[in-house]
């Protein structure tokens, strides 16, 4: 079987050349997808009630920017990758979705004025290199929602290691490609494995690609969202995902 294996990248290189162009397959029915994000969204209760402006950090193909838009919002959306934001303005069809390519990490340089809600999920949050980027980014989120303000995040719990086969995690896979992750976990970070498997005319084919997400627990992020003014007032889990919706105190 032939094989491409690429040394470790950062998140933004990785997602370029080896996530981004199958992320849509990866994630299957792109409706249903939404339409989850959306009954997350009635569970908190999210609504626009004073700009009327969302931000979706680390949007991807827009399964948050989407149903976001269609409940009202004006949404600025921020990924590094550009074949997923060329997918997202596919999706938009008219929406008020603003694509901004760009670190999520800058934000606030592409909006002004608070705004009434903030997205980071999908496990974007674990795609910062330290705990500290972490903290300045929820500083940022504070001083950019509007009192009374919703700051959204999901994340794996990846604070207990796995060990043995439990560190292989089938993706998807159909008659054509087979995506497969394996992680390897070190103190503070675990490392990424993403192995995509294609079928071309010749055989199946192989690449291989890898990056590192931060070991983020949930105690933590409650209490380091709440040292910035982000009070924490509900929690869930789907499917492994750790969701997180906080309240911007007023200062």
């Amino acid at each position: 079987m032939p094989r491409a294996e690429h040394p470790a990248p950062g998140v933004a290189e990785h997602y370029d050349r080896h996530l981004g162009p199958v992320y849509s397959w990866m994630v299957g029915d792109f409706a249903a997808a939404c339409q989850s994000t959306a009954e997350y969204f009635d569970a908190i209760d999210l609504r626009p009630f004073s700009t009327r402006v969302a931000v979706d950090l680390g949007c991807a193909h827009g399964l948050q920017a989407i149903p976001l838009a269609r409940r009202g919002y004006a949404v600025t959306a921020i990924d590094t990758c550009r074949h997923l934001l060329d997918t997202l303005s596919t999706h938009a069809d008219g929406l008020p979705i603003k694509a901004v390519h760009d670190d999520l990490r800058n934000f606030a340089g592409h909006v002004e004025g608070p705004v009434d809600a903030i997205v980071c999920m999908g496990d974007t949050l674990t795609h910062l290199a330290t705990m500290d980027e972490v903290v300045a980014l929820l500083v940022a989120v504070s001083a950019r929602l509007a009192p009374g303000g919703t700051f959204c995040a999901s994340f794996r719990d990846y604070s207990a290691a796995l060990v043995g086969p439990s560190r292989f995690i089938p993706v998807r896979s159909d008659d054509e490609r087979i995506c497969t992750c394996f992680l390897e976990f070190d103190s503070q970070t675990v490392h990424v494995y993403d192995m995509l498997y294609d079928r071309k005319p010749g055989g199946w084919t192989m690449s291989v690609s890898s990056y590192d997400k931060l070991r983020l627990s949930p105690g933590w992020v409650i209490d380091a969202a709440g040292a910035c003014g982000l009070e924490l007032r509900h929690e869930a889990k789907s499917r492994g995902m750790l969701h997180f919706a906080f309240e911007h105190r007023a200062a």
